[in-house]
C-alpha cells in the first residue's frame, strides 16, 4: 500500500529565499521595504513584492489588501518605536527636560539613520498625503507633541511665546527628521555620530547654551542606556 506523500502546511512560495527565520507577513515587508527604496515605490508592484518574499501575488493579499497598505505599515514602523520612548520621557519627572529632548532626538536619528533601508524617505512620496496614511500622520504628529512637551519644559523654552514655541518646535522636529536625506546623499555616515550630532544641534536650537551640552549629553546617554 503506497503512503501518501506528505504536504507542506502553509500557503505556497514561488520560489525559496535564503533562509530568514522571518514570518511570511515580516517577509513581505522587507521584500517591500528593499524595493520601494531601491526601484521606488511606483515602480514596484504587489506581484514584484510577492516574488521577492517568495510568495505567490494571492497569498500576499491575505496579509496586506493592497501596495498602500504595506507602505503605510512599514511607515508607522518608523515612528511608533520612537513614540514610545518619547511618551517615556515626557513621564520621567526626575531628569532634566533638556537631557530627556537629547535623548528623544537621538533616539529618532538613530532610529531613521538605522536599518538596513531608508525608510524614512518615504515620507516625501506624493501618495503619503492621501486619507490612506491618516494612522501614520496621526502618530507622528502625536510624536511631534511629545517633542512640544519637552521644549515647553526646557528653560529657554518656558520663556518662548506660543507662536515662537510652536516654531521652535517645528525646527527641533524638522532638524531630527533631517537625518533622512543626510543619509540618502552619504548612507556610508556613521550612524552613532550622526544621531548624537543631530540631537546636540537640536538643544542648540531649542536655546540651550553650548557650555551646557556636555553635561545634557553624558545626561541623555544615560537614559537611554536605562531604557534600553
Amino acid at each position: 500500500m503506497t503512503t501518501p506523500s506528505s504536504r507542506r502546511v502553509g500557503r505556497p512560495r514561488v520560489q525559496e529565499r535564503p533562509a530568514s527565520g522571518l514570518e511570511p507577513r515580516d517577509e513581505v515587508l522587507a521584500a517591500a521595504a528593499e524595493l520601494f527604496t531601491t526601484r521606488g515605490y511606483t515602480a514596484t508592484s504587489t506581484r514584484t513584492i510577492a516574488e521577492r518574499a517568495g510568495l505567490r501575488q494571492a497569498s500576499l493579499y491575505h496579509y496586506f489588501d493592497g501596495k498602500e497598505a504595506i507602505l503605510a505599515e512599514l511607515l508607522e514602523g518608523t515612528v511608533r518605536p520612537s513614540l514610545g520612548v518619547a511618551r517615556g520621557l515626557v513621564a520621567d519627572a526626575e531628569a532634566a527636560p533638556e537631557a530627556r529632548l537629547w535623548a528623544l532626538c537621538h533616539s529618532d536619528a538613530a532610529l531613521l539613520c538605522g536599518g538596513p533601508h531608508n525608510l524614512g524617505a518615504l515620507y516625501l512620496l506624493p501618495e503619503v498625503r492621501t486619507e490612506r496614511f491618516t494612522d501614520f500622520h496621526r502618530v507622528r504628529s502625536e510624536l511631534k507633541r511629545c517633542y512640544g512637551e519637552l521644549l515647553t519644559a526646557t528653560e529657554p523654552g518656558a520663556a518662548l511665546g506660543a507662536d515662537e514655541l510652536a516654531l521652535r518646535t517645528d525646527l527641533v522636529f524638522g532638524l531630527t527628521e533631517s537625518v533622512i536625506l543626510i543619509r540618502r546623499a552619504d548612507p556610508a555616515r556613521e550612524q552613532e555620530a550622526l544621531a548624537a550630532a543631530t540631537a546636540d544641534a537640536a538643544l542648540r536650537v531649542a536655546g540651550v547654551p553650548q557650555r551646557s551640552l556636555a553635561r545634557l549629553r553624558r545626561e541623555g546617554r544615560r537614559l537611554l542606556a536605562a531604557d534600553a
